[in-house]
């Protein structure tokens, strides 16, 4: 059976269909936009070594709301009313090209988010956060030729994209596979440092980021054997839910893996934070407070060390001597 490949952008769409796609539209930028706040307000929940997850998560929930607010627009201006149906015209397909430019910068961001709590360190996280975000940006960006350029330039002479839609799908599912390898390898490497608690919250993240990702390419193919605006409908809808799930719902479970990494180290001795950490109710550790003064081992007083050398330094004039030293002298 030959499939021809259709454009969900150029399908008209009954009311019921046009209302639906809005309403999911319009729920998952007001989700993401409280996910922005609440990660701005809960920030410093986090210690410093872990804070790139939340600079991490700011970043995806900032872009991907401003993202959907365009969207919005861009559908509510896309279609015009004709009798019974809301019939696309030449900006219909803002709604479906933008998410790609959102994913070309989210998605990255979500595999550093990811990254900023595994336990690796130096060259080793550097190497791994820099092809995982690598390989996530050439998926979208490939799947973009794929989705939306190669359909409109065969679809403006009346040909069928089928082929080329497979063929860069089939390349955005490499760089899947290695954004997927590089993660999962970067996350079982952890867990043997990890505390079991940590471990189990980490595994979980991951899981549900990597399920969420499996829904964009089931989207993606829709256009080779989908057809009508109940298909266009559809992948509205479950692009919506995935990018809250992913961006909203990973985010948040990252964050607590965070949290409860930071509360270990405040418990262990190795960080401090000016908080108690609290997560589902439940006390993870006390404010951890810097110690004032830090000695060397036996020692009393901290030994005087000489000022570094300072060649454009002038000489500071001499202190004349007070009374009592004069006369202790002259004794």
């Amino acid at each position: 059976m030959a499939f021809t490949s259709f454009t969900p952008w150029s399908a008209s769409l009954s009311q019921p269909e046009y209302l639906l796609t809005l309403y999911f539209i319009v729920v998952a930028a007001l989700a993401l936009l409280t996910g922005f706040f609440r990660t701005l307000v809960t920030q410093r929940e986090v210690g410093a070594h872990f804070r790139p997850a939340t600079v991490a998560r700011l970043a995806v929930t900032a872009v991907a709301t401003v993202s959907y607010a365009v969207i919005l627009v861009g559908f509510l201006n896309g279609y015009d009313r004709v009798g019974a149906l809301y019939v696309p015209n030449d900006g219909a397909i803002i709604s479906f090209a933008l998410r790609y430019m959102d994913w070309s910068i989210t998605v990255p961001l979500l595999t550093i988010e990811l990254m900023a709590v595994v336990t690796f360190t130096g060259a080793r996280i550097r190497r791994a956060r820099f092809i995982a975000a690598g390989a996530a940006l050439l998926m979208i960006f490939t799947g973009f030729l794929g989705a939306i350029i190669v359909p409109s330039e065969v679809g403006a002479v009346g040909g069928d994209a089928t082929a080329g839609l497979l063929l860069w799908g089939g390349i955005s599912c490499v760089f899947w596979i290695v954004t997927n390898v590089v993660l999962i390898r970067a996350v079982r490497a952890s867990f043997d440092e990890l505390t079991p608690a940590s471990a189990q919250l980490l595994r979980t993240a991951t899981v549900l980021l990597l399920s969420g990702w499996a829904l964009y390419p089931i989207v993606y193919i829709i256009q080779v054997f989908g057809n009508g605006g109940a298909w266009a409908t559809a992948m509205q809808i479950t692009l919506c839910v995935a990018d809250v799930v992913v961006k909203i719902g990973f985010g948040t479970l990252i964050h607590r893996v965070a949290k409860l990494r930071t509360a270990e180290d405040v418990r262990a001795g190795r960080d401090v934070h000016p908080e108690s950490i609290w997560i589902s109710s439940v006390k993870q550790s006390d404010a951890g407070l810097a110690r004032e003064v830090y000695l060397a081992e036996g020692a009393a007083v901290h030994a005087r060390r000489a000022r570094p050398p300072m060649g454009a330094a002038v000489p500071a004039a001499p202190q004349p001597a007070d009374e009592g030293s004069e006369s202790s002298s002259d004794d």
